[in-house]
């Protein structure tokens, strides 16, 4: 057990360093605080939405800002959920337009003196709708050369949300990664039409465990429960799920909100227009992404194999592909 924390805790470590070695010094004002709104789609326990959630609340603990924000708002009244905390005087909204591109950006365009920071699949706009993607591609492909590995089936399974490409990439990236290791591994992937529906995502991780997988890539939260019930393994993603299974979640796909928030609030701080696509800071190398495991469920020969790719993604030697069609 001390070994694994102790792993753990160097990789996060590690992260850090990473991070600070190579972004930017950001400089904030010291008061006033700057007003943040979160606006969240999902319960902000949704692992997605915990990871923004949570770079807010670290920030708001740092003193940095006043942090307010909303959960679980639907399509229809996300725009007005927006324009509320717009006129509430917020000078930063950080949420997602995946569902409401149009709306996010015409509320944009009706407040230019506020930022907006969304998860979005398509470009900046004007010069205040700033964009974000989700990119753990590379921590999710070295979980797949681990499942490829570690298979004794020979089949390995990746349970999703909607095919848009954040999610495509993830579930693609860790595809080629097993492959990378076991050419004829079969991929069977299921997506539950929803970003949060636990239940949901258990049962398809079950119809794949039925058809022959021993290791699923949870997009998803619940899938891992799926595996927990059948005793096979399972790999986390965006956040640590080995706490919360620890016989069943040997690896994590982890992705970092906090780079790209902190240059968003210097960039508004500093009145530096904030269209602009911050997807960049999600990258390995700049801290935005790493994965997580545990040395006593991973064999050794599998370990040094990934452990050798990861140094080649953080020195540039290699660069994992990045493929947002939908997966076969």
């Amino acid at each position: 057990m001390t070994k694994t924390i102790d792993r753990r805790e160097f990789l996060l470590g590690a992260a850090v360093t990473a991070l600070a070695v190579s972004m930017p010094r950001f400089v904030f004002a010291q008061t006033p605080k700057m007003k943040v709104a979160g606006v969240h789609a999902s319960p902000v326990e949704n692992a997605w939405n915990s990871r923004l959630h949570g770079a807010m609340q670290k920030a708001a603990e740092d003193g940095l800002i006043d942090y307010v924000f909303s959960e679980g708002v639907s399509a229809g009244d996300y725009p007005r959920a927006l324009r509320e905390y717009a006129e509430g005087g917020a000078q930063l909204i950080v949420g997602e337009a995946y569902a409401v591109e149009a709306e996010a950006r015409q509320v944009a365009a009706d407040y230019p003196d506020t930022a907006f920071l969304m998860g979005s699949s398509g470009e900046p706009a004007g010069e205040n709708f700033g964009t974000f993607g989700t990119w753990n591609h590379e921590a999710a492909y070295l979980a797949g050369m681990l499942a490829g590995q570690m298979t004794k089936t020979g089949t390995i399974g990746s349970v999703g949300a909607i095919p848009i490409p954040e999610v495509n990439m993830v579930i693609n990236a860790f595809r080629a990664g097993a492959m990378e290791v076991k050419p004829d591994v079969k991929h069977l992937v299921g997506f539950i039409g929803t970003f949060f529906d636990p239940p949901k995502a258990r049962e398809a991780g079950l119809a794949q465990i039925d058809a022959g997988a021993d290791i699923l890539y949870g997009e998803r939260i619940g899938t891992a429960d799926a595996a927990k019930d059948r005793g096979v393994k399972a790999v986390g993603n965006m956040v640590d799920y080995t706490p919360r299974y620890p016989d069943t979640v040997f690896a994590n796909a982890i992705w970092n909100f906090d780079p790209l928030l902190r240059l968003a609030m210097a960039d508004k701080a500093a009145g530096t227009p904030t269209a602009k696509n911050y997807t960049p800071l999600s990258l390995m190398k700049q801290g935005g992404n790493d994965i997580l495991f545990v040395d006593s469920m991973v064999p050794a020969e599998a370990l040094a194999v990934m452990e050798a790719k990861r140094k080649a993604i953080k020195d540039g030697s290699f660069t994992v592909p990045i493929d947002t069609a939908e997966p076969k």
